[in-house]
This record gives C-alpha cells, structure tokens and sequence, in this order.
C-alpha cells in the first residue's frame, strides 16, 4: 500500500478530515480512480486505476451504457488495488459549458465579534448571488474579504467590525449534462457527493502555495477538451473550457491522412512532436488506411508532415486558450505563469509550443508528495483525480456540493463528511 504524506507546517493548510476518500475523473479519453484514506495529518494512497473511456465525448455522456460500463471497470480495479470498497464519490466536471460567476455579499455587524454563524450567514447569501439562469453551481467559494475598510483579510473569524463584506466566486454549467455525468456514475451504485471543475483540481494538485498566490494559469489538455483555470491570491478566480482536445489532434491526423482512429492515435503516440525541432527518429511514418490490409497498403509520409498536423491544431488550441484569457481580464494579473496538465500535454513540444504562443512560463504539471501512486500513474493524466481526492479530504463540503446550506449547523455538517469519508467523524 502507499506511503503517508505529512502535511507541511503552514497554517493556510487544513488538516485531513479522518475517513475513507475516492475520487473519480470520467473524461473523453480515460476514467481515473483514486481511493485515499485520510488522517488529521496525513492523507494515504490506498489503490487507483486508469481505464480508457466510453461513451463522452468532450466531458459530456453521449451513451450512458458505454460510460457506465468504462467508470465500473476502472472503480473496480483501484478497490481491488486499494482492497476496499467505496460507496461515494466525488467527480470532476468539464461538461455544461462551464462559466464563471462572481457575485459580493455585506453584512452589517456594529461593532460585533465576527462569528462562524456570521460568515455562514454571509456566505450563503454571497452563493445565493453567483446563481445563474439556466445553469447549475458546481463549486463556489469566496476570493477575497473585507472587514470595514481592511481589505484582503484571510480570515475575518473573531475580528470586531462594523461592516465586513466577501467576494465569492463559483463555476456553473448547464443542468442537462452534469445530471448526466451523474446519472453514468450512480448506475454503479455509488453516490456522488461532490463535484470540481477539472482544471481547478488538477490545480490543487499541481500548483505550488507560491504560484497559487502569485498567479498561474491551469490548462488541463484532455482528450475532448482543454479547460481553463486562473489561480490568484490563493484562490481560483476564472474559469473556461475550450472544446478540443487531445482527441481533436488525433481526429486531424485520420483525416488528413485517410488512417482508421486507432492508427492515427497510435502514430501520434509513438511518432507524435508539437514542433519540428523535437523530432527524434524516423524521418518516415507508416500508416495504414482505411478499408485496406496489409503493409503494402499503409501510406508512407514524412514525419515533418505528421508534425505539421499537430502543430496547427496545437496552434489552435493554445491560440483559442489566450483569447480566453485576455477576454477574461485575468491574464495579465495572473503573472506569466502556466501548467499544463492532462494527459493530451505530454506530447514532445507541447510544452514548448505553449510557451510561444500564450508568452509565459510553461511547465508540465504532477502531482506532488504523493507516494502512495505508483510511479507510472503519477504523471499529469492523474492530476486531476488527485486533486479532487485532496479537495475531499480538506475542503468545506458547501464548496464542492451546492446542495449543503452555507447556514448548515456543523453539528449537522458532520454527518455528511461521515457519508463522504466512509464514516461518522467524531
């Protein structure tokens, strides 16, 4: 089993709430599981698995057979791995066309100690603005304080004010696709007690307490879509997806070169660079066709040409990503700071292609201190899963289910992390 990660003494840090945690990333092109245990310090890897996905398309179900059947076969091999079995999860979600929505709240106090029942008061109110018509809230969580005329205050609990206020910020997607995303995963029989936006969880697990202050910019590159995530002041402040993904790149090849998927998927692998300067090895690919047999039917094409295929969609994507950011207003205050993370990332030159175009500090992003994974599924396709496995371990369970009242007693709060951890925390 996997090795104990102690928590850096840092008191922005939450300890680990004891229990059971699993988390479960469904996207286009693979299904992730992770299964931890957690402690007051410390959060254990108990077992995880990667299967190839079925049935999404672009983090939305397209069949929910095929999807139920992919999630059940990768849940499955990490409780086999982990030798337990769950019965909650939490998700990650890129479906819905996810959107950012900022909203304040103030609350009049007189004078007054600020307490617990003021701030989940206020909050409350400050996630009742982030609504949006048409559309589901995923997360929300506030970005920022102020209590009277103190800005930036980290945590307002036990400060006399007259006045404090709160910014807040949520993601919401439409309703259709996420209850479908839902509905594939509960046909196994679990319970999904919390849902993230995809690139903020690979975020929490990427990112350094440095660069989540300072700015960075999270580009988490899946098979059907690249989703956007603007961390700032220790908070996420900004969120997008755009459309095409690892997936998109393959699509393009078959294409271009008349090849079946798996061909393309499978020259792109093995021969694949974003840039021509990294090509290493063969000057000449062989592909086969569509509808013919045999090697004498491949088509033989020089790798620059495969190069050139991927480059331009590469292109269009990262090009696509800072528009969105520059529309975003974020960009600049962001810092020049990006990770990319996904398995679609970990092409040769992808990291260097995104440097040019976006002008900013490219690193590929894994997740860090946890052991527990084996080395081979500790790359940047686990990044978000483990994410969302330390959000449930640490995070208030109002942020990650919109379903949980802000003004929910912690008595009462409790029982939910108990159904969430596999217990009734004590």
């Amino acid at each position: 089993m996997g090795e104990a990660i102690r928590l850096r003494v840092n008191n922005e840090i939450p300890a680990y709430r004891p229990g059971l945690v699993s988390a479960l990333d469904i996207g286009s092109s693979k299904v992730a599981c992770v299964i931890g245990r957690a402690e007051q310090g410390s959060l254990k890897i108990l077992g995880s698995a990667l299967r190839e996905s079925a049935g999404v398309r672009a983090g939305t179900v397209t069949s929910l057979e095929l999807a139920e059947e992919s999630i059940r076969d990768c849940v499955a091999a990490a409780e086999n791995h982990a030798d337990a079995r769950i019965q909650n999860v939490l998700i990650s979600v890129n479906c819905g066309q996810p959107v950012s929505v900022n909203s304040r709240a103030v609350m009049a106090l007189d004078g007054a100690l600020v307490s617990d029942t003021h701030l989940r008061s206020l909050l409350g109110d400050g996630r009742a603005r982030c609504r949006l018509e048409g559309h589901e809230v995923i997360q929300s969580s506030p970005t920022a304080y102020v209590v009277d005329e103190a800005r930036g205050v980290r945590n307002p609990s036990g400060m006399f004010c007259q006045r404090i206020g709160v910014a807040m910020h949520a993601v919401a997607v439409k309703p259709s696709p996420l209850q479908n995303l839902k509905l594939a995963v509960e046909r196994t029989h679990l319970n999904v007690v919390g849902t993230l936006f995809s690139a903020y969880a690979s975020g929490l697990a990427t990112l350094s307490e440095d660069e989540k202050q300072i700015g960075a910019t999270v580009i988490d590159m899946g098979g059907g879509c690249t989703s956007i995530a603007v961390f700032l002041e220790g908070h996420l402040v900004h969120a997008d997806v755009v459309p095409k993904g690892g997936f998109t790149v393959t699509t393009d090849i078959a294409q271009m070169l008349a090849a079946p998927i798996s061909a393309a998927e499978r020259v792109k692998t093995l021969f694949g660079a974003a840039l021509g300067d990294l090509e290493v090895g063969t000057d000449v690919v062989s592909i086969p066709q569509m509808g013919e047999d045999g090697d004498e039917a491949a088509l033989r094409v020089p790798r620059s040409m495969l190069t050139r295929i991927i480059q331009a969609r590469l292109d269009d994507i990262f090009e696509e990503v800072q528009k969105r950011l520059q529309a975003s207003g974020f960009d600049a205050a962001a810092g020049r700071r990006a990770v990319l993370t996904g398995g679609a990332c970990q092409l040769a030159g992808t990291r260097e292609l995104a440097a040019r175009i976006l002008n900013k500090q490219v690193r590929i992003g894994r997740p860090q201190n946890f052991p527990g994974l084996a080395a081979a599924n500790a790359g940047p396709d686990y990044a978000t899963a483990i994410g969302l496995l330390m959000a449930g371990a640490t995070m208030p369970p109002e942020m990650i289910n919109p379903d949980i009242p802000m003004t929910t007693p912690a008595e009462e709060r409790k029982g939910w992390w108990g159904r969430l951890t596999g217990r009734w925390l004590e």
